[in-house]
């Protein structure tokens, strides 16, 4: 049997198409065509890599005469490879299912999350009109209060959604390999959203980026007026987050495609590194919070206090690049 036929009879053995081989050895489909076609031969590299990943000799691709499978005496190779979970056409189709559906409730309740501060300033703002009558610390009893059922809404229904992606965790943290079929039907949908995914980033920028002009608008209308001000100010927190909205929403199922197709931020390479991230994001926004709501509380100054969230986003890419530069060093 020459190597051709004893590379086709391994890749279908494994279940794997001409497609998702090649993925495996990053060679194109149409070298592993010429290759079962005896058009060519993989050189030494690829030969050894072909080995390992099926789990047989050297000596069994390359030579002939030998027609019996040689396991590899490095079985640790094949338990490995074996252990590693797949997953199955229902279970991606699952998964993209249920991360359509939570990455509107999500989208929406970040969208809660920015709009949270808004009846609070609005009320501070009337507070120090006097011909409203609204005391101060009222004001600020039923501002808080509003903002943190706001808040509270929004965190059940990260919990509640995180609860709906839990059993699919793995497919961010684990290396794993993917049944027949899957890797095409995930690319041809990935392939299928990529125009609504620009769509939504391109209007999500573009809202971002008016959002600035309800407060540069009431500047030349009535600067003096601070409850103009405010509902001017509060006016571009909605627009901001409707683009959020957008932002969240491409951005969740984006992902969830690279996810299933291990790419981008979610390839092999990347997973440990990933689970890192995770934990110093999760810090930085928590800190965040924390110095948001002291500094709020400690001077009452909600009207500008907002600055810590444009500040935070600001410096977030620089956390991000430093922990990068840590991690390749430690490497």
């Amino acid at each position: 049997m020459i190597f051709a036929d004893k590379l086709i009879q391994l890749r279908k053995k494994n279940g794997w198409s001409q497609e998702e081989l090649a993925e495996q050895m990053d060679v194109t489909r149409q070298s592993v065509s010429k290759w079962e076609s005896a058009q060519s031969i993989p050189d030494l590299e690829k030969m050894i890599r072909l080995s390992e990943l099926f789990g047989v000799s050297t000596d069994y691709l390359l030579k002939d005469e030998i027609e019996e499978i040689e396991e590899m005496e490095h079985t640790v190779i094949r338990e490995e490879k074996t252990s590693l979970r797949r997953v199955t056409m229902e279970e991606a189709n699952e998964f993209l299912s249920i991360k359509a559906a939570t990455s509107k409730s999500i989208a929406y309740a970040t969208f809660l999350c920015i709009l949270s501060p808004i009846c609070l300033m609005v009320l501070g703002a009337v507070s120090e009109m006097g011909e409203y009558g609204l005391a101060d610390h009222v004001a600020g009893g039923l501002g808080m209060i509003v903002l943190l059922i706001l808040v509270a809404t929004a965190v059940v229904i990260f919990i509640t959604s995180g609860n709906k992606t839990a059993p699919f965790e793995y497919l961010e943290k684990e290396v794993f390999e993917t049944e027949y079929g899957v890797t095409g039907m995930v690319k041809e949908r990935k392939e299928n959203y990529r125009s609504t995914c620009q769509r939504n980033n391109i209007i999500g920028t573009c809202l971002c980026i008016l959002a600035l002009i309800p407060l540069f608008g009431g500047t030349m209308i009535n600067a003096e007026n601070g409850l103009f001000m405010v509902i001017m100010l509060s006016a571009g927190f909605v627009i901001a987050g409707v683009g959020i909205i957008l932002f969240v929403r491409s951005g969740i199922m984006w992902a969830s495609f690279e996810k299933l197709l291990q790419e981008g931020d979610y390839s092999k390479a990347k997973k440990e590194r990933n689970s890192v991230m995770a934990v110093i994001s999760g810090s930085y926004w928590l800190i965040a919070t924390a110095v948001f709501l002291a500094y709020s509380l400690a001077s009452n100054n909600w009207g500008y206090s907002w600055i810590i969230w444009v500040v935070a986003g600001l410096l977030y890419p620089v956390v991000v690049g430093i922990s990068d530069l840590l991690s390749k060093k430690e490497k």
